[in-house]
């Protein structure tokens, strides 16, 4: 672009760029979902659609960069953990936070339709982001606990919440009066002596979140075929454990193997449609039964 004289004003840019080797977290949040819940008729008290369309979103983000070595979500929110030597748009925060937030939420309305095929989209989400730092590796483990300790604290009482309404036949209001004061050892009392439900066997995804990690990934059905995916897991971060299994997250080294285990019911392998998705772009095919192979 040639000079001219208005180029002077360029000099009132922000220089954000953010401080080298830091941990880059971007954390998005839906603007008004709780409306937007309502709106398309989400199921109380966890929508596995919904959930399943942010997590599309956010392999669609992480497809995009590389630098992410870790993202996790839960309800309305999601987080994208970029490693410390990311470079990515010379680390300049106000490019990385719009983009990822804008990708996110395109993603989000692209791919409507492939979790709700009968549901129109009524109107456009909205997604607002930002970047928090985090000097050092516990201070980072601390944050992705603290997220996940939220997703607890949050599913807990919105399962009983909405067990209490739904089958309970509780206005809104007598269950909110029902639950005021209550420890969590209460409300897993109320499931089980009102309702039956042990607490421990709801589908982790709802209890935990989903965590997504690039992994060497053992393609099933076809021997010695291994490919880097994104895949999902729903563990718990709190514990150390999960950081000693998965090094490579706070460490310099390349993404671990992961294996499907096989399913009761068949020979077939347990395979998430997140991860069937990105094998078909990586031209393979499955079918009814997940089975895989390559296509002709």
């Amino acid at each position: 672009m040639a000079n001219s004289r208005y180029e002077y004003v360029k000099g009132f840019e922000l220089d954000d760029r953010i401080l080298p080797n830091i941990w880059v977290v971007v954390r998005i949040d839906g603007k008004g979902f709780h409306k937007f819940a309502k709106a398309h008729d989400f199921e109380k008290p966890n929508d596995v659609n919904a959930l399943n369309l942010m997590n599309h979103a956010a392999v669609t983000v992480m497809e995009e960069f590389r630098d992410i070595v870790l993202s996790y979500g839960q309800s309305d929110e999601y987080s994208f953990i970029f490693r410390r030597e990311a470079d990515v748009y010379k680390r300049r925060a106000a490019k990385i936070l719009s983009y990822v937030t804008s990708l996110f939420t395109s993603s989000y309305v692209y791919n409507w339709n492939v979790w709700f095929p009968n549901k129109k989209l009524e109107y456009a989400p909205s997604f607002d982001g930002r970047i928090v730092l985090y000097p050092t590796d516990q201070n980072l483990r601390d944050y992705l606990s603290w997220r996940q300790a939220d997703v607890h604290i949050n599913n807990l009482y919105n399962t009983v919440f909405w067990n209490l309404v739904l089958k309970g036949g509780m206005t809104n209001q007598q269950a909110e009066n029902e639950l005021r004061g209550t420890f969590s050892a209460d409300k897993n009392e109320i499931l089980f002596s009102k309702f039956g439900i042990n607490y421990n066997t709801i589908d982790p995804m709802f209890r935990k979140g989903t965590i997504l990690l690039r992994k060497r990934t053992q393609i099933p059905n076809l021997p010695n075929v291994k490919r880097q995916l994104i895949i999902p897991l729903y563990e718990d971060m709190i514990r150390d454990k999960f950081w000693k299994e998965h090094a490579e997250i706070l460490g310099k080294y390349l993404p671990g193997d992961h294996e499907y285990e096989k399913n009761e019911d068949n020979d077939s392998n347990k395979l998430p449609e997140l991860v069937i998705r990105q094998l078909e772009k990586l031209n393979y095919r499955t079918d009814s039964n997940k089975s895989v192979q390559v296509a002709k």
